[in-house]
């Protein structure tokens, strides 16, 4: 990724143009602009945003273009870095640093009436629902984004299948538990960590087929699917699966194994019909999800839509493990060409925390059911 203060870089004569990307928005409502016909990727909505200059930060761009665009000063609201995208449209080449801001009710009361920004470009502000049912055309690096945007404020994950072997029947145990106390239509980690996943995982989602599942990534799961497992597939499709789950572990073994092979075959060994959520603890982790990203938006594939930082603080389930602490996730999640999503130690009512530290989205179990 080039670097923030170099707002153009040249590579076989292929200019590279560093744009800073600003998602707007108040509640559920986005702004937009309209690019005009003569311009590159014009005829297109488009989040407000321009190029970065040679001697600005990231932020420092988002904040000077949003005020030369629409009149907005987001200096003081707090400015969340979604992550990093290159793409090449074959003219040109842009690589976007996106970040989303929301806007205080004073703000979005003082501008959600004008219809034109301050350089004469149409605006409008769009439901988040028709933004990402894809109603409005966007310039194709904005695909991502939209992915992006789908993660929830809160991830609900499960109990293994352990906490459960005291009763009876562990398995009915666990469905019953969850069936009862998964709030309405949330995202939820199906994480058991016990043979038969699948099928148990199966047995919540008919009972509770409003949730939004991630399930854990099997490689070999993905790989090997037998006449049964493809029966399974296909009574998935119905249901909401959203993401598939990779391990700091998988992910590594991913990363390490690809070191000495061509790019053109890294891809075969992480395949998924599911955007993927990745698990970090570390800069090693970072700059391996960060390589999976950006080879998964190359080949047009599934994105990474996340990873979980942990542990934040220390937790129950791993009281010896030292914790991250604030400082040092936020400084780790400056890193992540993804949206980061807290976890380990943390609540719901945390995610004002975790948004100031550079964070999305806050995950756990205890506190994450109703």
């Amino acid at each position: 990724m080039p670097s923030e203060t170099n707002n153009q870089a040249k590579t076989k004569d292929i200019t590279i143009v560093n744009v800073a990307v600003a998602v707007i928005h108040y509640e559920d409502r986005y702004l937009l602009g309209f690019r005009d016909a003569a311009q590159h990727q014009g005829n297109r909505y488009e989040f407000v945003g321009g190029k970065i200059e040679a001697d600005e930060s990231g932020e420092q761009a988002l904040i000077r273009e949003v005020i030369e665009e629409t009149g907005i000063s987001i200096s003081q609201n707090i400015i969340v870095k979604l992550g990093r995208l290159h793409h090449d449209y074959g003219d040109k080449q842009v690589s976007l640093q996106v970040y989303k801001i929301e806007l205080t009710a004073q703000q979005y009361e003082q501008h959600k009436d004008c219809e034109y920004g301050l350089e004469g470009q149409a605006m409008t502000w769009v439901d988040k629902s028709k933004l990402l049912a894809g109603e409005y055309h966007l310039p194709a690096a904005n695909k991502t984004i939209l992915e992006w945007l789908k993660l929830p404020a809160k991830i609900a994950i499960t109990y293994p299948l352990a906490h459960f072997s005291a009763q009876p029947n562990p398995a009915a145990a666990w469905v019953h538990y969850h069936r009862e106390q998964l709030a309405p239509e949330s995202w939820v980690y199906i994480r058991l960590k016990a043979s038969e996943s699948e099928y148990i995982s199966e047995q919540l989602m008919d009972v509770r087929p409003d949730i939004l599942a991630i399930l854990p990534y099997d490689n070999d799961y993905q790989h090997s699917k037998t006449t049964s497992t493809e029966a399974m597939v296909e009574a998935k499709t119905s249901r909401s699966i959203v993401a598939r789950h990779l391990t700091h572990s998988g992910l590594m073994e991913w990363f390490n194994g690809t070191q000495d092979i061509a790019e053109s075959e890294q891809l075969v060994y992480i395949s998924s019909e599911y955007p993927l959520i990745v698990s970090c603890h570390d800069i090693a982790s970072i700059l391996a999800a960060n390589k999976l990203a950006s080879m998964l938006i190359q080949q047009q594939l599934p994105p990474v839509i996340g990873a979980f930082l942990s542990p934040v603080l220390t937790t129950q389930t791993h009281p010896n493990t030292v914790p991250l602490g604030w400082e040092a996730w936020s400084a780790l999640a400056q890193l992540a060409d993804m949206p980061v999503i807290g976890l380990g130690g943390l609540a719901p009512v945390m995610i004002d925390q975790t948004l100031a530290h550079g964070g999305v989205s806050v995950a756990g179990i205890r506190q994450f059911h109703e």
